[in-house]
C-alpha cells in the first residue's frame, strides 16, 4: 500500500509538474520578447516530470527483480 501512495504522489508531482510547463509555453504565446526564456522554463519542468517517473519506475524494476531474486 505504501508503494501506492508515493505512485499516486508522483503522478500528483508529474501533473503539476506539466501544468506549469503548460502555463509558460501559454505565456511564451503572448509575450514574444520573452518567449525564447519562457519555453527554456517550460522544457525545464517538463524534464523534472520526466525525471520523476523515469526514478519511481525504475525504483518499480528494482523492487520487482528483488522480489523475482
Amino acid at each position: 500500500m505504501n508503494g501506492q501512495i508515493s505512485g499516486q504522489a508522483i503522478l500528483e508531482n508529474v501533473r503539476r509538474y506539466r501544468g506549469i510547463a503548460s502555463l509558460y509555453r501559454q505565456t511564451a504565446a503572448f509575450r514574444p520578447g520573452q518567449s525564447w526564456s519562457l519555453l527554456e522554463q517550460a522544457q525545464d519542468w517538463e524534464a523534472r516530470a520526466l525525471s520523476e517517473l523515469e526514478a519511481y519506475f525504475a525504483s518499480r524494476m528494482d523492487y520487482a527483480a528483488s522480489l523475482a531474486a
